[in-house]
């Protein structure tokens, strides 16, 4: 069975005691109740084998699990997984850009991580998370990361109930988990983007790669050193990471877009909104064009194989795209527009290959 990130959050949460969640991991209760969850975007599980060597503080930690990203494997979606304990089918961030229904003609897509001002975070996403009602409980819910998170719209949005700690160097943030989990019955999430940023610049793999994990292992042991006795930390990701290899411009010497209204999602997962009528000939067309490829998926079909799981909350569906292309092996498909932007990064994810959905769940208890 594929744990998800909202099974790990769901779990946590269960063994501190707050109603309504299942311990679906089967963790085992902790007598201190202090649990903290580090979240290294980016590291996935063909990442941290890369790093096994250099870093020997990963050897040093248990293996609890293997988990496995969120469809689509990116960040918005993955993260909104875990502050919610819910698939996206019901939070509904179902990708990286997607289209904000009726918002007028054209209509507009939303960027997930630098949101757009006209979108009310509290409607986009109205369940409410894990962070608000361990709150209510009276668990002390504490989220660190780098202060410019603060106050976005994805964060108010995905992660919102927790107190922020905004830290941007490692032993600050080593200083803030440590006041947030002084007391009993504590919560921490923590969070960190090198590893996504250095992968998607120079490739997993790259001196850049390397250098992003050996400062996530600088935190690990840290943390380790400096987090209160009963500590119970929690080491994963939210999705993995391929090398592109081959692309394809789309609408740039082809007519892949001349049914295609709005244009979302990202290089390894699109979506395309279609004009009205114009479905199975562009689901054809894009079939026939790149072979292999590429696999087309209707709205329905996803939705019915589960891919933004067991249901999908009836205001949610018209995000998702008309038609779902997901790439194959390390073929990306490039906006035109942002063409140059995007065959300048070497790493992608979004997809549901093995390397960008497997991703680690390693555990140390002080």
């Amino acid at each position: 069975m594929a744990y998800l990130l909202s099974d790990l959050s769901q779990s946590v949460f269960a063994t501190l005691g707050l109603s309504g969640t299942s311990n679906i991991l089967e963790i085992p209760n902790n007598p201190a109740q202090r649990e903290c969850i580090l979240l290294v975007d980016g590291m996935g599980m063909n990442a941290l084998q890369l790093s096994l060597q250099n870093q020997p503080i990963f050897n040093q930690l248990t293996s609890f699990s293997s988990l496995q990203a969120t469809f689509p494997s990116t960040t918005s979606t993955s993260l909104t997984s875990l502050g919610t304990g819910n698939a996206a089918g019901r939070h509904g961030m179902v990708g990286y850009t997607m289209r904000v229904p009726h918002s007028g003609t054209p209509e507009r897509l939303l960027n997930a991580l630098k949101w757009d001002e006209r979108v009310d975070p509290y409607i986009w996403q109205s369940e409410e998370t894990l962070f608000e009602r361990g709150k209510r409980e009276g668990i002390s819910v504490s989220h660190i990361a780098a202060k410019r998170y603060e106050e976005t719209g994805f964060t108010r949005a995905a992660l919102r109930g927790a107190t922020y700690h905004g830290a941007n160097l490692v032993d600050e943030m080593v200083t803030e988990t440590k006041l947030a989990l002084s007391q009993e019955r504590s919560f921490a999430y923590v969070y960190i983007n090198d590893v996504d940023d250095a992968s998607h610049r120079d490739g997993i793999g790259s001196p850049r790669f390397h250098a992003a994990m050996a400062k996530a292992a600088e935190l690990i042991t840290k943390l380790l050193e400096n987090l209160p006795l009963g500590t119970r930390l929690w080491i994963t990701a939210d999705h993995g990471m391929i090398n592109r290899d081959d692309f394809c411009v789309l609408g740039k010497d082809n007519d892949l877009l001349q049914n295609v209204e709005l244009l979302g999602g990202e290089p390894r997962v699109r979506y395309l909104y279609v004009r009205n009528g114009a479905l199975a000939e562009t689901k054809s067309q894009w079939e026939e064009f790149f072979g292999e490829k590429v696999q087309v998926l209707t709205r329905e079909e996803s939705v019915n194989q589960g891919f933004f799981g067991p249901s999908v909350s009836e205001k949610n569906l018209e995000r998702i795209g008309d038609l779902i292309v997901i790439a194959n092996g390390e073929f990306i498909l490039v906006e035109p527009d942002r063409e140059e932007f995007q065959l300048a990064m070497v790493g992608h994810h979004g997809g549901v290959t093995e390397p960008e959905i497997a991703i680690p769940l390693l555990t140390k208890t002080l």
